[in-house]
Order: C-alpha cells, then sequence, then structure tokens
C-alpha cells in the first residue's frame, strides 16, 4: 500500500513539473500575424501591395513536450505562411465606413457599412483570450493553458465551413480572410488595435439589406430581434425548422461546438403575409476544433467541460452539442424531419463535395490538414442519421426553458415566448 502511494505522489510530482515546464515556453499572452519578407512594416507602402505572406501566428510554436501536453493541434497552420490579399477600407466596395467595434471579448472585430448599406464584419484571425483566463489559473502562473488552447482552433477553418456549407445548401457569411494595414479610415481610434492585422472579412448576421441568396426578404435580423418580432406578430412569423435542423446537423459534422443564440443571424423571407425564417450561421471559430494533449483532454473531459467537444472521427457526447436554442426551436418537432435532413445532408456532403470545398484553402494549408479533416467528416457522415435520432431524443426530454436564450436577458417578451418560439402564439 505504502509503494503504491509513493508511486501516485511521484507521478504527482513529475505531472506537475512537466506541466510548468510546458506552459512556461512563452509568457505571451497575444500575438499579431507575422509579415514575411519585411523586416520593418514601418517601411512597408502596403498601398503598392497587392497581397502579403503572413503567418497567422507565432504564438503556438511548439516542442516535443508542449505537443505531449498541451496537444499538437494545428500549431503547424498558424505557423504556415499563406498569400492574402491587402484591404484599405476607402476602396474597398467603394469605400466602407465604421459603423461600431464589436463587443467580443476574445475576437476583435469592427462592424463596417458599404455605400449600398450592405453590413459587413471584421473579425480579427488572432484571439486574445486573456479576459478568460480563471483567477486560479493566474494565481498559479498556468495562463498559458487557457492562451495556448486557441491552437485547437484552425486559422482557416471558416473558410472551409463557409465552402461546406455551400455543398450543403446552408447560408453562410461568405467570409475572406484579408490583411488589413494601418491606414487613415481606422484613424487614432482605431489604428493601433486592427491596423497590421488579418482579418475574416464576412456579411453581417444582420442588418435591413438583404446579401442572401433568397428573394422577397424583409430583412435580416439577430435571435433577439426574431423574438421581438415574435412577440409583436405571433402568428405571422416562423422558422424553417427543416434549414434550421440541416444547419445544427452540419455543425456537428464538422465539430463546431460554439452554436449558442447569438451565433445566429435570420433571413425574413416574405411567404404572402406571412414571414418564414431561415437560419444563417456566424462566427465559425471553432469548427474543426481539434483539442490535443494530456492537460486539453483533462480539461474537455464531459463531466468537467460537456461542452467543448474535439473534433474525432465520431461524436463521443451529444448531450454536450445539444444548445437552450435547439430546445427553443426545436421542442415539438417531429423525428422524421431530423431523419429526413439528415439524409439529405448525407447525400449532399459526398466525398467528391468534400473534396471539391477543400479547395478554398491555399495548398499549404489544405496539404497539411485537408485529407485528415475530410475523413473525419466523412465518418460522421455514415452516422449522420443516428446523431440526428439522438439529437432528437435529447431535445425532446428537456423541459422547455426558464430563463431567456443568451444575448436575449434584457428583452422583454411574454413568459410564454420565453419557453420556445411556438409557445407564444
Amino acid at each position: 500500500m505504502k509503494k503504491l502511494f509513493w508511486l501516485i505522489l511521484i507521478f504527482i510530482i513529475v505531472f506537475i513539473g512537466l506541466t510548468y515546464i510546458s506552459v512556461s515556453s512563452t509568457d505571451k499572452e497575444f500575438d499579431t500575424a507575422s509579415i514575411q519578407g519585411f523586416k520593418d512594416l514601418e517601411d512597408i507602402n502596403f498601398r503598392e501591395q497587392d497581397s502579403v505572406v503572413v503567418k497567422a501566428s507565432n504564438l503556438y510554436e511548439s516542442n516535443g513536450l508542449k505537443n505531449l501536453m498541451q496537444g499538437e493541434n494545428y500549431r503547424a497552420a498558424w505557423t504556415t505562411p499563406v498569400n492574402v490579399p491587402v484591404l484599405f477600407l476607402d476602396s474597398l466596395y467603394g469605400g466602407m465606413e465604421i459603423v461600431e467595434e464589436g463587443g467580443g471579448t476574445q475576437t476583435h472585430s469592427l462592424r463596417l457599412k458599404d455605400k449600398a448599406g450592405f453590413l459587413y464584419s471584421l473579425r480579427s484571425v488572432n484571439k486574445d483570450p486573456s479576459t478568460h483566463v480563471p483567477e486560479i489559473a493566474q494565481s498559479l502562473g498556468l495562463e498559458n493553458i487557457v492562451i495556448d488552447a486557441i491552437s485547437a482552433s484552425h486559422p482557416y477553418g471558416a473558410l472551409l465551413a463557409a465552402s461546406l456549407s455551400e455543398k450543403a445548401g446552408i447560408l453562410h457569411t461568405n467570409p475572406k480572410v484579408v490583411f488589413i494595414p494601418k491606414q487613415d479610415v481606422l484613424g487614432a481610434q482605431y489604428n493601433e488595435k486592427y491596423g497590421n492585422r488579418l482579418f475574416l472579412l464576412e456579411y453581417e448576421t444582420e442588418g435591413k439589406k438583404n446579401w442572401s441568396h433568397y428573394e422577397k426578404v424583409k430583412e435580416i435580423v439577430d435571435t433577439k430581434n426574431l423574438q421581438k418580432a415574435k412577440q409583436e406578430h405571433p402568428k405571422k412569423i416562423s422558422i424553417d425548422k427543416g434549414a434550421f435542423i440541416r444547419a445544427r446537423l452540419f455543425d456537428m459534422l464538422i465539430g463546431d461546438w460554439d452554436r449558442h443564440a447569438k451565433q445566429w443571424g435570420w433571413v425574413l423571407q416574405k411567404k404572402g403575409d406571412k414571414l418564414k425564417a431561415i437560419p444563417v450561421a456566424g462566427d465559425r471559430d471553432n469548427a474543426f476544433f481539434n483539442l490535443e494533449g494530456i492537460i486539453p483532454g483533462i480539461i474537455s473531459n464531459k463531466n468537467i467541460q460537456p461542452k467543448v467537444r474535439s473534433f474525432e472521427k465520431d461524436i463521443d457526447y451529444m448531450p454536450g452539442l445539444v444548445y437552450p436554442n435547439d430546445v427553443y426551436f426545436l421542442n415539438d418537432t417531429s423525428v422524421e424531419l431530423f431523419i429526413k435532413e439528415a439524409k439529405k445532408l448525407q447525400e449532399l456532403m459526398s466525398d467528391e463535395a468534400i473534396t471539391d470545398a477543400l479547395e478554398v484553402w491555399p495548398k499549404e494549408i489544405k496539404d497539411l490538414h485537408g485529407e485528415e479533416i475530410a475523413k473525419k467528416i466523412s465518418s460522421r457522415r455514415e452516422d449522420l442519421v443516428a446523431y440526428a435520432k439522438e439529437f432528437h431524443r435529447i431535445i425532446t426530454e428537456k423541459e422547455k426553458l426558464s430563463e431567456p436564450l443568451k444575448g436575449s436577458e434584457d428583452l422583454e417578451i411574454s413568459p410564454a415566448l420565453i419557453k420556445c418560439f411556438e409557445c407564444g402564439k
């Protein structure tokens, strides 16, 4: 018994020691893109550059121990140079104006509007998770565990998610990776924070102007304003449940576990005197989320962090992927509709479609991760009907909501409409 005790104690001491060695590889909490071929950014006239070769970040460079303890993840993609276009906001789409700064904590973002009134968003590829570091991690000097976990997100995952969405017949925000130099339009207020950085330029998931391919669109709204409209016109507005089920199954297919209510926009299409709300997914930061390593494996255990699921060949814990907005919009929906959409998605997500979608990535990135990701999607696709049935079962067994959806906490709606989208009729 004594021998076992000492073995366990030695194991714990060794584990703690290896952990501290691993996290001490860098004390940096944030890093921006690294431009290749230029020593001093201040000497570059970006007006003369159509594009630049950029590494998304050097922050996640690693070694054998760090790979073992904190995972190899997508470190190679973050440090691989790729060619991206240089954009100036004063000439983009006839000239952009900055509407406001986004309210996100990890992602730095700016909302833009072009001359025609279309809304766009610049969302930083580099994340700043420092505000999400728990106090206990700070006091123990283990901040790097949280900071480094960003390497599990693919820097160009949103591009592939959009390309696959196109194949699946699912609305997406048409993201493009761009480099934004310091420029007059950003001014003193934004140049330091947003200048000389890598961004995703994409449509906003709300706005008066219709950028989707749907016709007879009244406007595009976020979930909060969809609920507000439902409160005002309870019998006039419904959601396209089939489209939402397909979109949610697609999330599971690509391993995007972060799909709360604020991640969705809704295209309000006129159907006679009624409105049909068609979902559009935003924020694909966690598509293909690949969390490896001993420490993340412990933290992401389903009994500790049930919602943080790694993108593997199968779904290991379905309850962690079911959100309150799923229950809110899809309660009292037949299992047949879930099965129908699963089968349709299986048909659309053929191996040929997946391979073709991967062409959106630069060759350097596709060569790194394309084959592995394609195999995981194909594997999940084969079990999609079973996943759809399980998804339906979990939703059915959950109670209607008793609290507002995320982002709708200050919305004044009836108690019935808080419970579910169709409860307020």
